[in-house]
């Protein structure tokens, strides 16, 4: 394995910066596969798994797990937003800059358009492309893969991963300027996996993310001798016309012990609404219809009309 850097950067007053990345496996091709993660420097759950993945096909190569071998080559970038992640900032600290959005970058503009254009040179031309994120400090997603627009190939492709719920989303305006709209315009199949919330690490999701990976990379023949679980696992693939969402009807405190990832049953309790103040249940929660829980609110305080939580069917809404 070589550990090379990405961009270096010089700052004002301080060492120069570095966006290192790992490169493995045999150099003789372009990278069959490129995974990123840390875009958004609060979103830590994915620079965890990517770190550890490096780490596990370091060990191949050393021979410590002498039943795998790694058969084409791998490249990742653990963290993108270098800077923002020692400081727990989503943006690029000096700018404020979203990464995501500057994509397809540019060669000589601003630092943030140099990092996108970096990013995207060393990873455009892979056949398999990975990228990481984690939802909002304030709503935990089920690790789930998120397609856009996606090819036959794609659709098919996303259940390599065997995580339960595959996401294929319409993408909105500001899709144009990230990773994965610059990754559509090249040849090979591109993937965003969505994994718990931002702020910490949810090591329950990325542990079963860190599985998912392993197992794509055998099921893509990167990774040479995985056991694989060739058992009937429920794979679902949901789009906006499966979902169904609740919104709080009013301000208050919401609790709930409830993990993504359940199947809920219509009308079953997930959480409550207290008043803020006096303490009083304001609201019982319920789930809107019979079927997976995937996304839900830890952020307690809320305001009226915010969303709470997402229940996805396994038929879509008549």
């Amino acid at each position: 394995m070589t550990q090379k850097d990405l961009l270096l950067m010089t700052t004002p007053v301080r060492e120069n910066v570095n966006i290192p990345y790992h490169d493995i496996g045999p150099t003789t091709s372009l990278p069959e596969i490129s995974l990123v993660a840390g875009l958004h420097g609060d979103e830590i759950n994915g620079t965890y798994i990517l770190a550890r993945l490096a780490d596990f096909l370091r060990g191949i190569e050393a021979g410590e797990y002498p039943e795998l071998k790694l058969k084409k080559r791998v490249l990742i970038v653990p963290a993108v937003n270098v800077l923002g992640i020692n400081i727990r900032s989503r943006s690029w600290p000096f700018d404020k800059n979203d990464l995501n959005r500057m994509f397809p970058g540019s060669p000589h503009g601003e630092t943030t358009q140099r990092i996108a254009y970096a990013v995207l040179e060393a990873t455009k031309r892979s056949r398999y492309k990975i990228d990481l994120h984690s939802s909002s400090a304030d709503f935990e997603e089920l690790p789930q893969v998120r397609i856009y627009y996606p090819t036959e190939k794609e659709r098919e492709g996303a259940r390599r991963f065997g995580l339960t719920a595959i996401m294929e989303r319409r993408p909105g305006p500001v899709f144009s300027t990230t990773l994965m709209n610059a990754w559509k315009v090249w040849p090979g199949e591109s993937y965003l996996l969505t994994v718990g919330h931002a702020g910490n690490i949810q090591l329950y999701h990325c542990q079963e993310v860190f599985r998912a990976l392993v197992t794509f990379l055998g099921r893509t023949g990167i990774l040479e001798g995985v056991v694989l679980d060739e058992g009937e696992h429920g794979v679902f693939l949901f789009t906006r016309d499966h979902e169904q969402r609740v919104y709080a009807e009013q301000a208050g405190m919401f609790v709930s012990d409830s993990r993504v990832g359940r199947w809920v049953n219509k009308g079953q309790e997930l959480g409550y609404i207290y008043d803020s103040f006096n303490g009083n249940v304001h609201t019982k929660v319920v789930a809107p219809a019979t079927g997976l829980l995937t996304g839900i609110r830890r952020q307690p305080l809320l305001f009226e009309g915010d969303m709470l939580l997402r229940v996805c069917t396994k038929q879509p809404a008549a």
